[in-house]
């Protein structure tokens, strides 16, 4: 059978998303590419200007596997530097707009990253984490600042350049003949995703040109994508590369249209003025949409297919989303599948079932996508799958070429992530007899605030280094909104005193704004009597119930699960 066969340039390269932006500035070579207010590029010349800023960087000592940092919210600059930086053999790692200096100084120094482009909005930020590295004796990177007036040549003039390096003037430094660096083997790294972003252990997740190939044209399928989509960004480019859209809308010669504030008004007049037929986001999005006042809400020219993630948005969401012209897709993935790895395929005898029951449906992880191998609901002792009745809990694993490379310089980690030759995520779930899986809690100590991931073991760190705190425990609280909220439950050292906006105000001075705690419960934490902790745990794995006690008094300390509900079950059966 082999006899006759070559592997050779002809018939084997590796895979890589830059084969979509080359392919896009021929077929799609006069259309718009991208979109931000009044400024526009067409497909060709958003090549052009990716394969320059390349050179630039590779002038700038950017070599095969450098990383290289962006810290900006969706603009164009931001989708140009996923098509240029691995254009150059760099590796792109994109950090969340919402990040302290004290972040950003722990990933910069993390990643080893050699340039960071940074949004003119966050330059504070990148100076505060250039300084406490400068304190700590760590080579600074290299800075290009984006500025809030874009200053291109031509017919959009020029405008008065900033000190150090200026995106546009780095950016005319490139060559438009330079040799682009494609990967040597599509396992190469292409882009590094941090998870949730504990300060004490961050967790770099690397991603391939292989792994994001595949799961950019998964995208473009699981969103059923025609040829010349209209996306708007409302999803966060930052957020898994924007599950991996990014190069997604690129295959098919789409308009990107940007969105640097996402607000309701700004949803409805890009869908009105550039026709939109694509977006997605975390259920935050759909309910700024739902409950926009009437002045700010406009007809939509056509149906809309919304992708959505994180917590499934609740049933009034979606009724009220597809009454306004919207079709939404609930998907689910983790940082490490390269955002979404499932998505609830609908069928089509659902759609004579009742709006509640349509809904609920709805609200499944439901199966893997085309690029993923497969999922499953198993025991994680014994690795056998459970049974598909809906019932059974079990953790939900991945395989598939669509699962991360690993963690960076965390092997340790790594290994742990694949025991048992799959992707442990980590979160519990059933599996239903038509094989869609359906989540049921997390056995992480993650909190899904707008899409945001909430370490709850960081903000109890932080709440814990108050003089006045004795104990605390932070789970997630249900907010129609957020989908979760952190709720920290807090009981105070005998002799001190704190209110609830002490206690808030000293973790928004400690973390970013979003991981401080929105509600503080004094309250002493349950504890279990003996017989009840026996007869509660009794041949069961504490973590497939969400329960963990820390504590050699067992005292409650904390729960592995981000559920509210479950603290205050607990906390009832206690008494």
């Amino acid at each position: 059978m082999e006899k006759g066969s070559l592997k050779c340039s002809a018939n084997y390269i590796p895979l890589t998303p830059i084969s979509f932006l080359e392919r896009s500035a021929i077929v799609y070579a006069d259309r718009v590419s991208v979109v931000h207010g009044d400024l526009k590029f067409t497909w060709k010349q958003t090549h052009d200007r990716c394969v320059r800023l390349a050179s630039a960087l590779t002038q700038l000592g950017i070599s095969r596997g450098d990383v290289v940092a962006v810290l900006a919210p969706n603009i164009p600059e931001m989708y140009e530097l996923h098509f240029a930086v691995p254009m150059a053999g760099a590796v792109l790692c994109t950090f969340n707009i919402r990040h302290d200096s004290s972040m950003v100084s722990v990933l910069l120094k993390h990643s080893e990253a050699k340039v960071i482009f940074v949004d003119y909005q966050f330059l504070d930020a990148a100076k505060g984490a250039f300084k406490i590295l400068s304190e700590k004796g760590v080579k600074l990177p290299n800075l290009v600042m984006i500025p809030e007036c874009h200053s291109f040549s031509g017919a959009h003039g020029r405008m008065s350049r900033p000190e150090g390096l200026e995106y546009e003037s780095f950016l005319a430094r490139g060559k438009a003949d330079f040799a682009i660096v494609r990967p040597n083997d599509e396992w190469d790294p292409i882009a590094l995703n941090y998870t949730s972003g504990t300060t004490s252990s961050p967790k770099g997740v690397v991603y391939s040109h292989r792994g994001a190939y595949l799961n950019s044209l998964s995208a473009v399928l699981l969103n059923e994508m025609l040829s010349m989509p209209v996306y708007l960004w409302t999803v966060p480019m930052f957020h898994c590369n924007g599950w991996c859209l990014t190069w997604a809308v690129a295959a098919q010669g789409g308009t990107n249209v940007c969105l640097r504030n996402v607000t309701a008004k700004g949803i409805f007049d890009s869908i009105a003025r550039h026709r939109v037929t694509h977006m997605g986001g975390a259920p935050t999005v759909l309910n700024m949409i739902i409950n926009a006042p009437a002045s700010e809400q406009r007809p939509l020219p056509g149906i809309v297919s919304v992708m959505t993630g994180a917590a499934p948005p609740p049933p009034q969401v979606l009724f009220k989303m597809e009454e306004l012209g919207f079709n939404v897709t609930h998907s689910y993935g983790l940082t490490e599948t390269y955002g979404p790895g499932t998505v609830c395929a609908w069928k089509p005898e659902w759609n004579s079932l009742p709006l509640d029951a349509r809904a609920k449906i709805k609200s499944r992880q439901g199966v893997q996508h085309i690029g993923m191998e497969e999922i499953d609901v198993k025991d994680p002792a014994t690795m056998q799958s459970v049974p598909p009745d809906a019932k059974t809990i079990g953790e939900v694993m991945f395989r598939g070429n669509t699962v991360m490379n690993g963690y960076l310089k965390d092997i340790k980690a790594t290994q742990e992530a694949f025991r048992g030759g799959w992707f442990r995520s980590g979160d519990l779930g059933v599996k239903h007899p038509d094989g869609y899986i359906e989540l049921k809690d997390r056995s992480k100590d993650i909190i899904i605030s707008g899409g945001e991931n909430i370490s709850t073991i960081e903000v109890e760190s932080v709440i814990f280094s108050h003089p006045a705190v004795l104990e605390a425990a932070v789970v997630g609280r249900p907010d129609n909104h957020w989908g979760e909220t952190p709720c920290a439950f807090v009981k105070l050292k005998d002799g001190f005193s704190a209110t609830a906006e002490d206690i808030i105000k000293y973790c928004r001075d400690r973390l970013p704004h979003y991981m401080a705690p929105r509600t503080i419960v004094f309250e002493d934490l349950p504890r279990l009597q003996p017989e009840k902790r026996r007869s509660l745990f009794s041949g069961r794995k504490p973590k497939l119930w969400g329960a963990f006690l820390r504590q050699a008094n067992c005292s409650f300390h904390k729960y592995e699960t981000s559920s509210l509900e479950l603290l205050i079950w607990l906390h009832r059966i206690s008494r």
